[in-house]
């Protein structure tokens, strides 16, 4: 279902929300790769939802095209990179801040909330984990995280990192240098015999055992952190 949020500017910020058919053992914010609140991402939201959250998907590109699905090839696939560069980083992150503080304040979610997100959402899913008090982060295939690891100091819940080794967006070296300043903290670095996206059933890089695997130890670490 859509949901409303107030943004930091006081604007109207959508979500996609997706509730558990029975009581909620936890709250969940899904955050989008750069294309969209589409149709996979609700797909994950909903998923999730069957797993027992309460999840909100925020709209973060809502200032620039709001409700925006885009596709993964040609024009929609430049179209998206141009929301991503103009987009204001503090803004996205704010807006996720908003969503995890909208959930936590939901009497039914019981206080414990996790941030979850692909790409551009893996790394404000991680940034979240720095700055949002969340309980438990997982991030897949987080472009840049790499580039704000001064931030891994403020990062205190469990974290999950999930790379794909033959993804030329996110080379060994970045790989490398997470793992490195995760060292010694409740952190897992996962590495999948996969490209980027491998996680996405719509796109041309999707690898079914690595995304199985993948979200199966994304589910285990929610249900121990959040339930």
């Amino acid at each position: 279902m859509h949901f409303t949020l107030t943004a930091a500017d006081q604007h109207q910020l959508g979500a996609y929300r997706a509730d558990p058919q029975g009581a909620p053992k936890g709250g969940m914010v899904v955050i989008q790769e750069i294309f969209g609140v589409n149709r996979h991402i609700r797909a994950v939201a909903d998923q999730y939802a069957l797993d027992g959250f309460v999840v909100l998907a925020p709209d973060v590109f809502w200032r620039q095209a709001p409700r925006v699905e885009l596709g993964y090839e040609g024009a929609d696939r430049e179209r998206a990179f141009a929301l991503m560069r103009q987009a204001q980083p503090d803004q996205l992150l704010a807006d996720v801040q908003r969503a995890v503080a909208a959930l936590r304040a939901r009497p039914e979610v019981a206080g414990k909330v996790g941030a979850f997100g692909y790409c551009m959402g893996g790394r404000l899913a991680y940034l979240a984990a720095a700055t949002a008090g969340v309980d438990a982060a997982s991030c897949f295939y987080g472009g840049g995280i790499q580039d704000h690891l001064h931030h891994a100091a403020n990062v205190r819940c469990p974290i999950q990192f999930h790379y794909g080794e033959r993804d030329s967006m996110i080379p060994p070296a970045a790989v490398q240098k997470v793992q490195t300043a995760f060292a010694g903290k409740p952190a897992e670095v996962f590495l999948y015999p996969a490209d980027h996206g491998f996680n996405c059933w719509e796109r041309a890089s999707y690898e079914p055992r690595a995304a199985a695997l993948a979200h199966a130890r994304t589910l285990a670490h929610f249900a121990q952190h959040l339930y």
